[in-house]
């Protein structure tokens, strides 16, 4: 019971100290910003206004590339027209026009 009592008393006393550091960190980064906010209004500048300067620069991103043209087309079992790009899983339909009917991949072609 005391052995447990003192591997309790170990596991509390270390719980204690890592809460106690992440609240000398949130503080310390509290502090931090107070002092930076009092430089910018020191200089004349609102923070406000570096937040909307900040906020218009937009961040060059991933462009959109075009959408590839259909290259095959082919019926479905509902009877409507359909196209595919060849990119991606082959269609069912003419996944099974090729195997059962003997057909090419370029029957298909627009």
């Amino acid at each position: 019971m005391e052995e447990m009592l003192e591997k309790l008393e170990v596991v509390v006393n270390e719980r204690r100290e890592e809460e106690s550091q992440v609240q000398a960190e949130v503080e310390e980064r509290a502090r931090k910003l107070q002092q930076y906010r009092d430089m910018l209004i020191a200089d004349g500048i609102d923070p406000n206004e570096l937040l909307q300067s900040l906020g218009s620069v937009k961040t060059a991103g991933k462009s959109k590339r075009a959408a590839r043209p259909a290259k095959y087309q082919y019926t479905d079992e509902n009877g409507d027209a359909k196209t595919w790009t060849g990119q991606g899983r082959t269609p069912a339909v003419i996944k099974k026009a090729i195997e059962e009917q003997g057909k090419s991949l370029d029957d298909f072609l627009l």
